[in-house]
């Protein structure tokens, strides 16, 4: 398995390690993942995210390239903006959802999901008709992300540059914990709030050592992957290879938002995707609650009051802090308001769930 520059951190501390992505990660730390949702809930967390995938694209037709591989418009960047994206795949499903950092019109950074990298990659290179120049960078760029309502002040005794002054879904190039160049992006998985930090790798243990240092006054603790998902699942955030996925389509997603249909911008699937955006989807991603205990797990089904299989769960836990169970699944269409109600099948039993 990979390495990360935190990896040995992480085995000292009692992580429960585990593949992920061809990656040695983390997954918990000894006081257990609900602690840890709630730690990033009320304060701040930091979890090693460095198995992400990076490309650089660069070259005078880099917007032109990414206004056609992408669903979002690209032209609405400006230096300094994130935009989130997807991949169309030619088919209506998604090949992956991603970060787009723009530098300038003629070079940007796209911030991939791990287990996606080698596809992407694949995708990138084929596609590449416009002769720009593209970029692997995945082994070459570290990243943590420091998440929660007290992270940003914590961070801000780390730089001198003013974080408070950088706009949600923006980023700067500066330097941190005597580290540079630091990207420094107003970004995260969470909902918590926060940054994420991308570097050089040979800075990781640097830059770790400073965070816990100045981090201490604000009960920092590391944080694994399994409150990765819980926070970002509490939030809504759709997670690729669960909630989203090749057979899935932006549209039906609720992605309807970051695939635009801007005069000139003749991407991957548009006609497709607009037929589905006039015409609507017979299915649609949704967010519920269980009215009733228990667990929705991924796999599980969606069924009536008859009992029969409508639809099914993507993504599904115990929310931390509370008796809930909370989860994501494609329904019909029409079920897909606030206030409906279906059935969530566990073992035997028809579980009461509410759309919300």
């Amino acid at each position: 398995m990979k390495t990360t520059p935190f990896t040995d951190i992480h085995i000292a501390l009692g992580a429960k390690m585990h593949e992920f992505a061809g990656y040695n990660m983390p997954i918990e730390y000894p006081t257990g993942i609900n602690n840890e949702h709630l730690i990033v809930r009320n304060g701040v967390g930091v979890f090693d995210v460095s198995h992400m995938g990076e490309f650089w694209v660069k070259g005078e037709r880099a917007m032109e390239y990414l206004q056609k591989i992408t669903s979002n418009d690209v032209s609405k960047l400006t230096p300094g903006k994130v935009q989130y994206t997807c991949f169309p795949n030619g088919k209506g499903g998604i090949i992956d959802d991603f970060l787009l950092y723009q530098y300038s019109t003629t070079k940007f950074l796209l911030v991939v999901n791990a287990a996606n990298i080698e596809k992407d990659w694949k995708w990138c290179v084929e596609h590449n008709t416009e002769g720009v120049t593209l970029e692997n960078a995945s082994d070459r760029m570290a990243q943590l992300a420091v998440q929660g309502p007290k992270a940003t002040e914590m961070l801000q005794k780390l730089t001198d540059i003013d974080l408070f002054e950088i706009p949600y879904y923006s980023f700067r190039e500066w330097t941190f914990a005597g580290a540079r160049p630091v990207i420094i992006s107003n970004t995260g998985y969470t909902g918590a709030g926060g940054f994420e930090l991308y570097f050089n790798p040979e800075d990781g243990k640097q830059i770790w050592d400073a965070l816990f240092e100045v981090g201490e006054e604000y009960g920092l603790k590391p944080i694994g992957l399994g409150a990765r998902d819980s926070l970002r699942l509490e939030k809504g955030f759709c997670l690729y290879g669960n909630d989203i996925d090749d057979t899935t389509s932006p549209i039906e997603a609720g992605l309807g938002w970051i695939t635009k249909f801007a005069e000139g911008k003749n991407f991957i699937d548009r006609d497709l995707l607009w037929k589905q955006k006039q015409e609507g989807t017979t299915r649609r991603l949704v967010r519920f609650e269980l009215v009733e205990r228990g667990i929705p797990r991924h796999g599980y089904d969606i069924v009536n009051a008859e009992g029969e299989k409508i639809g099914v769960v993507t993504s599904g836990i115990m929310l931390p802090g509370t008796k809930t169970g909370i989860g994501m699944g494609y329904v019909p269409t029409a079920l897909a308001k606030a206030g409906n109600e279906f059935y969530v099948k566990i073992r035997d039993k028809q579980i009461l769930a509410r759309v919300v």
